[in-house]
């Protein structure tokens, strides 16, 4: 299916920035009827490990591993292999570790796939520039001579070239992206902001209406909802939004 064909349900992807299964598996317990992915990321990984991909058979839940790989190119190779055994529906890499990495990680995608006998491929998709760096950061601290439209712009290219799926990329960028990538590349855009809920310490946010007039397949959406005081009112308002943004 299309990405443009989902409906808002299906697009959005919630964030189970949590420290143990437990709280993670209340999280779920709580949204699961009204999301179509949960991420799980670092934080989590650092404390359950491969526990959690355990709880994501147990609860027959649709899993995007935030790992962001980025190493050399043998190295992410393996890590997406077994990344894939476990049956995410998608995952990522850093894209820039280069092409080489990129290419080594779809190549290693697609293999995993036919040996495990897997009925799904994962999507693959590349981190570009992370929502908490703005442009200063990337120039005066990462020396990165490109403002972040250009660098976001860039990376998703080396990605669409390199064989994967689609990107990670603010919200603000998705226009630029679509324009170069293409309608079936894939975008995927965390730093989503209601509009009723606080910044925290993302740069470069948007709404998830805008996000999705912008060009954005899917939402990542995480302590809106998940630190709410009713996350089943917090994910239905944010439904709302995106329904608007899809009209």
């Amino acid at each position: 299916m299309l990405a443009q064909q989902l409906k808002a349900k299906d697009r959005l992807i919630v964030a189970l920035d949590v420290s143990t299964l437990d709280e993670a598996r209340a999280i779920v317990k709580d949204l699961r009827e009204h999301v179509g992915m949960f991420k799980m990321g670092l934080e989590l990984f650092a404390a359950a490990g491969i526990a959690l991909f355990d709880m994501m058979k147990q609860e027959q839940i649709n899993v995007f591993f935030d790992g962001k790989f980025h190493d050399i190119p043998n190295t992410v190779a393996q890590a997406s292999r077994n990344v894939t055994s476990h049956g995410v529906g998608m995952f990522n890499v850093h894209g820039s570790g280069g092409s080489a990495m990129l290419k080594a990680a779809v190549e290693a995608r697609n293999q995993a796939v036919a040996d495990y006998g897997l009925s799904k491929q994962p999507l693959l998709i590349a981190v570009t520039v992370l929502t908490s760096i703005s442009g200063d950061t990337l120039k005066s601290e990462l020396k990165v001579n490109e403002d972040v439209l250009e660098h976001v712009t860039g990376l998703a290219r080396l990605a669409k070239d390199s064989g994967l799926d689609g990107v990670v990329a603010s919200a603000k960028e998705a226009g630029a992206v679509r324009k170069s990538c293409g309608e079936d590349f894939l975008i995927v855009t965390p730093g989503i902001r209601p509009q009723w809920a606080s910044t925290d310490d993302q740069q470069r946010i948007v709404t998830p209406a805008q996000a999705l007039r912008n060009g954005a397949d899917f939402l990542v959406i995480g302590r809106p909802i998940t630190a709410a005081k009713n996350r089943s009112d917090a994910v239905k308002k944010v439904l709302e939004e995106m329904e608007f943004g899809l009209e």
